[in-house]
C-alpha cells in the first residue's frame, strides 16, 4: 500500500486533517481567544480539556478568528477568504458521560454555490465539530489508509468518528450527509435556508442521540471539539460569528 504516492492522496489528506481535533501539533491561538471571556465560558468541568489552539490545513489559506463582543455576546468572529482552518480544543468525555452541548452562532449570508454534499462545494459557513474515540480495527481499508497517512505525516492519530453539526443551504435540519471522502465524517444539518440570517441562533444537543443517529451505534469518548469556517472550495467569502461551547453532563 502506498498512500503517499496515491494521485488522491492530497485530497484524501485534506480530509484527515479535518478530522485532527484531539493532537497537539498546532499553530499559536489567534491572539485574545485562549484567556477571554468566550473560553472562560466554553467547555466543562467533567473534562480534561486543553487549551484552544489554532490548526491550519496543509495548502490552504487560514481562516481568521478572534475574540470580540457581538451584540452583547461573547463571541468569536470567523472570517474565511478561499480558506479552511480550525479552532480546536482536546478534551475527554467518557461515554458515559456525554450529555448535551449547547452553542450558538450568527452567519450573515450563506455561501453561494456550496453544497456539503457535493466533493468539490463542501464548504459551510459555520460548523460545530466532535471527534470522537473507537475502534480502529473496523476502519475500511480507505480509511485505515487514510490515517495510516495522517500519522505518519502528522504525528497525530485520526479520530475514530467526526460529527459536525452544519448549516447548510437546501437541506432539511435532521438530514446527515456523508462525507465524500471517508466515512469517519458525518454532517448534522441543524440549520438550514436563509431564513435565519444575521441573528444570534442557539441549539441544545443531545450528543449521543445525535451520534447514534449518524453513525448507527453507541459513541465512544469525545475527545475534541472545534470551530470551522470554510470557503476553500468555493473561493469565496463568509463571515460568521459562534458563541461558547458548553458541555453539560449526562442525566442521572
Amino acid at each position: 500500500m502506498t498512500p503517499v504516492t496515491s494521485p488522491r492522496s492530497p485530497r484524501l489528506l485534506a480530509a484527515g486533517f479535518a478530522l485532527l481535533l484531539a493532537g497537539c501539533a498546532s499553530a499559536p491561538v489567534p491572539p485574545g481567544i485562549s484567556d477571554s471571556p468566550w473560553a472562560i465560558q466554553s467547555g466543562t468541568a467533567a473534562s480534561d480539556a486543553g487549551p484552544w489552539t489554532h490548526k491550519p490545513l496543509p495548502g490552504k489559506a487560514a481562516t481568521r478568528f478572534q475574540y470580540e463582543r457581538h451584540l452583547g455576546r461573547d463571541a468569536v468572529a470567523v472570517q474565511a477568504d478561499a480558506s479552511a482552518s480550525l479552532l480546536r480544543q482536546s478534551l475527554r468525555i467518557e461515554p458515559q458521560q456525554l450529555g448535551q452541548v449547547r452553542f450558538s452562532w450568527k452567519v450573515s449570508a450563506l455561501i453561494a454555490g456550496a453544497d456539503l454534499a457535493s466533493r468539490d462545494k463542501a464548504d459551510a459557513p459555520v460548523r460545530i465539530v466532535l471527534a470522537f474515540e473507537g475502534d480502529r480495527s473496523r476502519f475500511s481499508p480507505r480509511d485505515a489508509a487514510l490515517s495510516e497517512l495522517v500519522r505518519a505525516l502528522t504525528g497525530e492519530e485520526m479520530p475514530y468518528a467526526t460529527l459536525m453539526y452544519v448549516w447548510c443551504n437546501q437541506r432539511a435540519p435532521g438530514t446527515v450527509i456523508r462525507n465524500t471522502r471517508t466515512d469517519r465524517i458525518r454532517k448534522l444539518v441543524v440549520e438550514s435556508g436563509p431564513g435565519s440570517l444575521n441573528r444570534w441562533l442557539d441549539y441544545e444537543r443531545d450528543i449521543r442521540a445525535d451520534y447514534e443517529r449518524a453513525f448507527g451505534e453507541p459513541p465512544g469518548a469525545l475527545v475534541g471539539v472545534a470551530l470551522m469556517t470554510d470557503t476553500d472550495n468555493t473561493q469565496s467569502l463568509a463571515e460568521a460569528w459562534y458563541g461558547p461551547v458548553r458541555f453539560l453532563p449526562a442525566s442521572r
